[in-house]
């Protein structure tokens, strides 16, 4: 097949690239443009509004504003980037030859935090922040248009994505480890979902060969990690001895209500966030493609994420 891929040069479409090259014809639309092994050409977003763009059988639209953790970035930027140029790209693809549209979402557009067992796709969204808010609006424009159409349109909504080339909040975990410094919190045993980047190319490999339902999908590993088990992981594939310490739930969440009212790094709403369950259900990717377990474990996934940052 022919493809467009937008972001390409970010983590997660550098690797689609790396696997899908040898299979399939692969273009780029993105900011920038170096030349990239297995992509023929990348194209700009200039590129799309002229027309020189060529027909292609899919496009995978991943280009997007990262959710920016630290809130430092400005909420106009997110709805510029993640809603306006997905009005853009979609608007493109229904005037196109191409059959099959994928649209990254996120999790985070439907819900901040899961209540309840585990999130599907039934929930009615209430996405809290810039980052939720701006995918939901594009997802919302996607549904108001798919319907006027024969062609296939997917949304994802994976949660946190991980593999070789990562820089999210893993690496983040990972330096901390590195260092020695050990996990208090682990009175909290909490679990939440994770995404190999293994598997996700696994499901657009198969979504891209097969007659599938237009309609919003949850994407993630088939098994919940807790926080604890993470580390674990983390420690085993450098080769440290895990560091966890079971803190009294009471003693942590004092000091969390104290660092809230100074200002410390570890305030209430870090707690909540590092102590949640945030868990996907990924059954209604897998029946829609026949898969009845992905072929990445959560485990290992994890621990070939974490190797990869030492090489």
């Amino acid at each position: 097949m022919n493809l467009l891929i937008t972001g390409i040069h970010g983590f997660v479409g550098s690797n689609i690239v790396a696997s899908l090259k040898d299979k399939h014809e692969i273009y780029g639309l993105d900011i920038v443009t170096p030349d990239k092994e297995g992509v023929v050409r990348t194209y700009t977003w200039d590129n799309l509004a002229d027309g020189s763009l060529p027909d292609v059988d899919a496009i995978i639209h991943l280009a997007g504003k990262a959710h920016d953790t630290k809130n430092e970035a400005e909420a106009d930027v997110y709805f510029k980037v993640n809603t306006e140029l997905t009005q853009k790209i979609y608007d493109y693809y229904l005037q196109s030859p191409a059959r099959k549209f994928v649209f990254f979402s996120s999790v985070k557009a439907a819900a901040d935090s899961v209540d309840g067992e585990m999130l599907d796709e039934n929930i009615t969204p209430k996405p809290i922040g810039p980052y939720g808010e701006s995918k939901i609006k594009a997802e919302e424009y996607i549904r108001s248009n798919w319907n006027l159409t024969d062609k296939d349109t997917y949304i994802f909504r994976p949660c946190m994505i991980h593999g070789p080339g990562n820089k999210g909040n893993l690496n983040l975990l990972y330096s901390v480890i590195r260092h020695g410094i050990p996990w208090p919190l682990g009175a909290f045993d909490n679990k939440r979902s994770f995404t190999s980047v293994e598997n996700l190319i696994y499901i657009i490999e198969r979504l891209l060969e097969r007659e599938v339902a237009t309609g919003i999908y949850n994407i993630g590993d088939d098994k919940p990690l807790s926080t604890n088990e993470l580390i674990s992981l983390m420690c085993g594939a450098m080769g440290k001895k895990p560091r966890i310490w079971k803190m009294g739930r009471g003693l942590i969440k004092f000091i969390a209500s104290t660092g809230t009212l100074l200002h410390l790094p570890l305030n209430k709403e870090r707690l909540r966030k590092l102590t949640e369950n945030y868990v996907v259900d990924n059954r209604k990717i897998k029946q829609a493609l026949g898969i009845d377990e992905l072929p990445v474990s959560s485990s290992e996934g994890i621990v070939r994420t974490i190797k990869s940052f030492g090489e």
